[in-house]
């Protein structure tokens, strides 16, 4: 089920269901400047009514939480839900969440990072297409946000198929404490580690979200699945091998068609040849197409995708080439 696309006049909500909006850093010159981005493309923007609260975890209540979220997909003037920012609790509200009410509303529900725990659990429960993207915090980034905001319009407001090329640079920096002073590298592009083509649906986002949701009940298949994974500094080869490695085991990893890796923070320390070093230790992950370097984690700039939209893939050394088809 894929929610409609966005057009001129449409209303976004924008909700907290991990950290607060009332975080310090979070500054009224960064809200403003996202919420004219939205304005600039001719969508209305209106914030829930916890947004606001925080608490000693920097977040809010379990109700306050499921209450924005429950109101943003049932107001009839909503076409789109965004998460301010991501955090480490999400998890938290899965259980409490009114899939029935969500499947009844459809609509896009996009965030990253721990959004990917909700974006999979509604996935997997309603058969809904979610989105990992940008969140509102990301869209008051001064400077190196087009080609964010390129793949946001592509995915959400477009019904067309895309091509996922790779930006031409990149940044690690905390740009929410500094807008002027940034630092790009270029862009080295998407490479193939494990060789193959193949089609499937997309699931994932954030690895460690994903590797806790898949011992839940709200966990998406994987069968005739293509995992998009991605960490942010704290993950190191060790620590990347393990959640990897673990995802292998479930009853139907075998369904699993390919994997694409986001771009690791310079923190992580994870090379291409770590990676490839994981791969030939596990028959499972030498059996299908990888790939690395694609623009999306906790670095910028960053795609928008589809979990349950369809992707091809073809990966061979020096020919890379990722299209997604349904979103």
């Amino acid at each position: 089920m894929i929610p409609e696309k966005l057009k001129k006049g449409d209303m976004v909500k924008v909700i907290a269901p991990s950290r607060s909006m009332a975080l310090p850093w979070i500054t009224e010159e960064i809200r403003q400047l996202a919420e004219k981005r939205f304005n600039e493309m001719g969508l209305e923007v209106s914030f829930g009514k916890h947004v606001m609260e925080k608490d000693k975890y920097d977040s809010s209540s379990i109700k306050s939480r499921i209450d924005d979220l429950h109101d943003a997909f049932q107001d009839p003037e909503v076409r789109m839900v965004i998460t301010i920012m991501g955090g480490w609790n999400s998890i938290d509200i899965v259980p409490h969440l009114d899939y029935e009410l969500i499947k009844s509303n459809p609509k896009i529900f996009c965030g990253y990072s721990d959004i990917t725990t909700i974006a999979n659990a509604i996935h997997a429960k309603t058969g809904l297409v979610t989105y990992s993207g940008p969140h509102f915090f990301d869209f008051g980034e001064k400077k190196g946000f087009d080609y964010t905001l390129d793949y946001f319009k592509k995915c959400l407001m477009s019904k067309a198929a895309f091509e996922i090329e790779p930006s031409d640079k990149w940044s690690n920096d905390r740009w929410g404490k500094d807008q002027e002073n940034r630092k790009f590298d270029k862009n080295e592009g998407i490479r193939s580690i494990n060789e193959g083509k193949c089609e499937g649906t997309i699931i994932g986002g954030n690895l460690i979200t994903l590797h806790n949701l898949s011992v839940t009940p709200y966990a998406p298949s994987f069968r005739d699945k293509v995992l998009f994974v991605e960490e942010d500094y704290n993950e190191f080869v060790a620590t990347f091998f393990m959640r990897l490695t673990s995802l292998t085991y479930r009853p139907d990893f075998s369904g699993v068609k390919g994997i694409v890796i986001g771009r690791f923070q310079p923190e992580s320390n994870i090379t291409d040849d770590d990676i490839r070093f994981i791969v030939s230790k596990n028959p499972a992950l030498q059996k299908i197409p990888i790939i690395s370097g694609v623009d999306f984690g906790h670095t910028t700039p960053k795609i928008t995708f589809p979990i349950g939209g369809e992707i091809e893939i073809k990966s061979k050394k020096g020919n890379v080439r990722l299209e997604i088809l349904k979103h």
